[in-house]
This record gives structure tokens, C-alpha cells and sequence, in this order.
């Protein structure tokens, strides 16, 4: 009878594996200093990721280094996750491959606010044309869904998407069974505040509010200790639903005033004259439209954020805040708007240690973030998720993921 794997060698696995994806590229040198472990076990546990096609390694580059030189250790793009991000005017499906790099994005535009059976159906078959590519040349750990409203990443049920107007949709075990493929789904702002904080603008830091603004609303992420901070259920981080004006209109939550009645992506397109578009082509046509009307919506807009954010930064002492979609065009327009609303207004202390920083993974941000939830099995444990290799086998044929 085969014996259990050993339960030391498949953690530390998992660890360098996780350090590599998550950095990029690192050296056996600097493995060995960030895990703790001795040179020779670093070694043998990186042959192993490489003999099971996880990793692979080039010459030292750098500066010349004294005594033996140490080869660079990089993530293989063949292994993939796909990401899908439903939202009120389209799908988008990605292929993101281990390291955090976007291969491939296709954005599936819709007439109507999708369905979620009719969301799963666009996803499935947009995966399905795909599916030649992915068998012959990536091996494929799930697929990440990422939501714009509250969703039990547990069982990958959305209990409620206000702008979708889904209520109970089993979205993963949906698409689990249209592809085949292991799916889970989560919060958006969520998965975003994730993804800025391993890849992005919170890189290196540990207690952040993310932000993002989008035609699906306004939703939040709160990093705390380096950490996503989920609630009981995983429904922590819903900002967009700060209280910011006692005689606002009533919001899709069914309260009034909330942040993103107020704060709005459509109101920013209609002075820009535009009927549509990403948050590049508002920014550029706001630019060009310095008018009065203009600049006082953003004033306006900035004053409702700044109310969010101050309650926020005195509740979670970040030192971050960074801010996506059309809100970090708001904060764009005025840089230093947002900034003297939190010095006169929020906690001394907590105020004069906080940044903002505008997202810095771009249109890429909920790929990034939805393919992470997808890798997390795999980098929990890279050897147990696909059989090894075959000796000579160039491409590899994803099956484990059918499982």
C-alpha cells in the first residue's frame, strides 16, 4: 500500500511554491533566507517542483554574487486558472497563469443585466471555444468567480447581487457542472483587495481599504494584519453601503444614503457624453471636459467618498487605501482633494499615517483576483494536484480539475 505523503515536505511545497507565484521570480538564495530552510533541503524541494513542471529555473541574473551562484526560480505560465467576472453589462472570462500574468481576456458584452444561468451559459461557452488551447497547453487548477455582491465563498452561493438581481444563485456549483472544471466564487471588492495587496499598490503592506467603483456599484475590501477580513459569513467589506446623507435616495439594499447612491459611475459618463465605455476612456473624456458642471460633480462625488473613507480609516487604522474603477479617476481628477478631507476630518492619528494610491493592476485586477481563489488548492498543495509528467511530455493535458 503507497505510503502518505510526507506531510513536512508537502507544506514546505506549498510554501515555495506560493513565495514563487506570488513574487514572480525568486532565487534558491533568496528561498532559502525567506522559508528558513537549509540550503540543500531548499534544493531538493525545488528539483521536485521541477521535475513536476510547477517551476523553472534560469542562470543567476543580478549583480555577480561571491561563491557559488544562485539560479532564479520562476513560475510555469502552463499552469492556469480561469477568472470570471460577471457584471450588469458584460462578462469577462481570463486565462491567468501562475505568477499572477494575464494570458488571454475576453470581454462578452451583454444587451441586457445577465441572468445568472444566462451568465453561466456565456462563461461556459466562452471557456468551451477555449478548451483546445487549455488541453494541450496549460494545465488548469479551477476557476475563480468573482461576484458584485455577497457571496459565501464556502459553498460559492451568491445570497444576494443587488445590480445583478440575483438572490440564492449557486453560481460555482453552475459552472462546476457546465465545465467541468472545480469553480468558486466570491465577493469582487473582495478578491481585488486581495489581488492589489499580493501583486498590485498594497504590495509589502498589511492593513489596507480597498475601493472599487465600477457599473455594478461600489464595493470594499479590508486587509487587517495581512489578511482579508471576511465577517462571519464573508460578507465584510461592503463600504459601497456606508450611511453619507440623511436625505439620499433609497439604494438597491433597500436603506437610503448610501454611498453609492451618491458616488455613481453613470452620472461621471453622462457629463462626459459618453454611452458607455471603461474607466480609461471616462477619465480621458472628463479631462477633456473641464467644464463647471464638470469639476463640481467631482467635488461633489469626492465629498461623499471622503465621508466613507473617514469613517473607515478611524474604525481600521489602514495604512493604504487604494482606490479602483472610476473611483480612482475621481481621485485622479483632484488628487489632493480626498487627502485634505481625511486631515481635517478623520482621526488625527490614523489620518496622518494613511496613503491613498490608486489601483495599480488596472482592467487586469479581477482576473488577477478571481484566478487566486482559483489557485488556492493547487498552492496548498502543488504536488498532489496533477499526476507527474511523463518522461519527454512537452504540453500537458489538463484532467485533474474534472475532479
Amino acid at each position: 500500500m503507497a505510503s502518505e505523503p510526507d506531510p513536512s515536505r508537502r507544506n514546505n511545497l506549498a510554501l515555495l511554491t506560493t513565495l514563487i507565484h506570488h513574487n514572480g521570480v525568486l532565487s534558491r538564495a533568496q528561498l532559502t533566507k525567506r522559508t528558513g530552510l537549509n540550503r540543500s533541503t531548499v534544493g531538493t524541494l525545488i528539483g521536485q517542483l521541477v521535475d513536476l513542471e510547477v517551476v523553472y529555473e534560469t542562470a543567476p541574473s543580478g549583480e555577480a554574487q561571491v561563491g557559488r551562484p544562485s539560479p532564479d526560480v520562476h513560475p510555469r505560465p502552463s499552469i492556469a486558472a480561469l477568472a470570471v467576472n460577471p457584471e450588469v453589462d458584460a462578462i469577462t472570462i481570463g486565462l491567468v497563469s501562475l505568477g499572477g500574468k494575464v494570458q488571454k481576456k475576453i470581454r462578452f458584452d451583454t444587451e441586457r443585466i445577465p441572468t445568472a444561468k444566462e451568465a453561466v451559459n456565456i462563461a461556459a461557452a466562452v471557456i468551451a471555444g477555449m478548451r483546445s488551447e487549455l488541453d494541450t497547453s496549460y494545465r488548469v487548477t479551477g476557476v475563480g468567480i468573482a461576484v458584485p455582491g455577497l457571496v459565501n465563498r464556502d459553498d460559492g452561493v451568491v445570497r444576494h447581487a443587488p445590480h445583478l438581481g440575483w438572490r440564492n444563485a449557486p453560481v460555482a456549483a453552475m459552472l462546476s457542472e457546465a465545465t467541468g472544471y472545480r469553480c468558486h466564487a466570491a465577493n469582487d471588492a473582495s478578491l481585488g483587495a486581495e489581488g492589489e495587496l499580493l501583486f498590485g499598490a498594497g504590495a509589502g503592506q498589511k492593513n489596507l481599504i480597498y475601493l472599487n467603483g465600477g457599473a455594478s456599484g461600489i464595493g470594499g475590501g479590508i486587509i487587517a494584519g495581512g489578511s482579508l477580513l471576511r465577517g462571519a459569513s464573508g460578507y465584510a467589506g461592503e463600504l459601497g453601503h456606508t450611511f453619507v446623507r440623511s436625505s439620499g435616495k433609497t439604494c438597491h439594499c433597500g436603506a437610503t444614503g448610501c454611498l453609492e447612491t451618491e458616488v455613481t459611475q453613470s452620472s461621471l459618463f453622462e457629463l462626459a457624453g459618453l454611452d458607455g465605455g471603461d474607466a480609461s476612456q471616462l477619465e480621458q473624456a472628463l479631462r477633456e471636459n473641464r467644464s463647471k458642471s464638470v469639476t463640481a460633480e467631482v467635488a461633489r462625488q469626492l465629498g461623499y467618498l471622503g465621508i466613507t473613507l473617514r469613517n473607515a480609516v478611524n474604525t481600521f487604522n489602514p495604512e493604504a487605501i487604494v482606490l479602483d474603477g472610476f473611483l480612482g479617476t475621481l481621485h485622479s481628477l483632484s488628487p489632493g482633494t480626498l487627502d485634505n478631507l481625511l486631515r481635517s476630518q478623520a482621526m488625527v492619528g490614523p489620518a496622518g499615517q494613511v496613503r491613498i494610491n490608486r489601483a495599480a493592476l488596472g482592467s487586469d485586477l479581477m482576473m488577477i483576483g478571481a484566478a487566486e481563489l482559483a489557485f488556492t488548492q493547487f498552492l496548498a498543495d502543488p504536488a498532489g494536484a496533477f499526476p507527474a509528467p511523463s518522461p519527454g511530455q512537452v504540453d500537458y493535458v489538463q484532467s485533474s480539475a474534472h475532479a
